[in-house]
């Protein structure tokens, strides 16, 4: 009788994860979060109207400039990216390859730049998360377990800190309007 109860349940688990309605409702859930908004600050609001002269300024406290947290999460979000939907995908080394050299963009260009690289390889995850060919739970066979819904997962964590960081360093340099 447990032998049997067990299979059922196990039946139903593999039934809603294979829902179509299931699945697209998790496919929109996760564009959501990786969006931002409702209970996470939007990358782009995080950095609209950066003045130029604060990107390199760092903030009693607190450990990174606008530069090295903006940079940082173009590097993180482009490695995720890069992972997800190239066979071989090679991540730059660990930590250094993640941040950028100096605690200042070489110039306005170089900001501007980055925060359209962001913007670009946040649509293009979106992308592949949208695509409903793509098995959000199969294990890449490149990896070493990784999904697509982990990556985007990951991903949503990673930038929702990071814009966190950027939030709390506009509020030090008393830039953050609400």
């Amino acid at each position: 009788m447990a032998r049997k109860a067990k299979t059922k349940r196990t039946n139903l688990r593999k039934a809603v994860r294979k829902s179509p309605q299931a699945d697209a409702s998790l496919r929109k859930r996760l564009v959501e979060l990786l969006q931002g908004g409702q209970a996470h600050v939007r990358v782009s609001d995080a950095l609209a109207d950066f003045p130029a002269e604060k990107r390199a300024v760092y903030a009693s406290g607190l450990e990174h400039t606008a530069w090295q947290l903006l940079e940082h999460i173009r590097l993180a979000q482009w490695d995720i990216l890069e992972f997800s939907r190239d066979p071989k995908h090679v991540s730059p080394d660990f930590p250094d390859g993640y941040w950028p050299n100096t605690p200042a963009p070489p110039d306005d260009a170089a900001w501007t730049k980055s925060v359209q690289s962001i913007a670009s390889d946040l649509r293009a995850m979106i992308s592949l998360l949208t695509n409903s060919r793509t098995d959000l739970h199969a294990a890449f066979p490149w990896g070493d377990g990784q999904t697509l819904l982990r990556e985007a997962l990951l991903l949503a964590d990673h930038n929702a800190y990071h814009v966190g960081q950027i939030v709390d360093l506009r509020r030090a340099l008393g830039i953050w309007k609400k």
